[in-house]
C-alpha cells in the first residue's frame, strides 16, 4: 500500500471518529438516518482531502515538476473587445464628448462606431481634432481610455476617413 493510499485511509478514519463525536459507532449507527449522516459526512471529508492531495505533488523530482506544469491556475478571460483580433473597422454613428473622472477635466472626443462584429462601442479619437461625421468609416484598436468610463476602444489616426493629426502652427 502505497502513501497516497495510506493517507486517504487515514482520513477516512479520522472523519469517522470526529463525526460521531463520544458515542460509539454501533450506538450511533441503530437507525439508518444516522448512518446516512455518517456515510454523507465522511464522503464530504474525503471529497475535500482527495482536492487538497491534487495539488500536493509527493516524490516528484524537479524535471518531473517541471514536465507536468506549474501549479494549477485557472485562465482569466481576456478583456479583449474583439474576441482576440487587435483591429476592427467601423462605422460611426454619431459623436459624442465624453467627461472623465473625478480628478481630471478636459472633455474627450469620442464616437460611437458600430463594429464590423455588429457591436456598437464608444471609441477615443486621439490627437487634436478630428473631421468625423455620421457614415464614415474608422478603423479601432484596444486601449481603454483609464479615466474615461466606458470607453475601451481607440480609433487609429492615418486609416480610412480619420486623417493624420494636422499640423497647427
Amino acid at each position: 500500500m502505497n502513501f497516497l493510499s495510506r493517507s486517504v485511509i487515514n482520513l477516512a478514519r479520522t472523519c469517522i471518529a470526529s463525526s460521531i463525536q463520544g458515542g460509539s459507532l454501533t450506538k450511533l449507527c441503530e437507525n439508518s438516518y444516522s448512518q446516512g449522516n455518517v456515510l454523507r459526512a465522511t464522503t464530504t471529508c474525503l471529497s475535500t482531502a482527495l482536492q487538497g492531495l491534487g495539488q500536493i505533488r509527493f516524490g516528484s523530482t524537479l524535471w518531473q515538476m517541471h514536465r507536468r506544469g506549474g501549479p494549477y491556475k485557472p485562465r482569466r478571460p481576456s478583456k479583449n473587445p474583439f474576441d482576440g483580433q487587435p483591429f476592427m473597422k467601423g462605422v460611426v454613428l454619431k459623436t459624442v464628448i465624453k467627461k472623465p473622472k473625478k480628478p481630471n477635466s478636459a472633455n474627450r472626443k469620442c464616437v460611437v462606431v458600430r463594429l464590423s462584429s455588429g457591436k456598437e462601442m464608444t471609441a477615443y479619437v486621439p490627437g487634436m481634432g478630428h473631421n468625423l461625421q455620421e457614415h464614415n468609416i474608422v478603423l479601432c484598436r484596444n486601449g481603454r481610455l483609464r479615466d474615461t468610463p466606458g470607453v475601451k476602444i481607440k480609433c487609429v489616426r492615418g486609416k480610412y476617413d480619420l486623417p493624420h493629426v494636422s499640423k497647427n502652427n
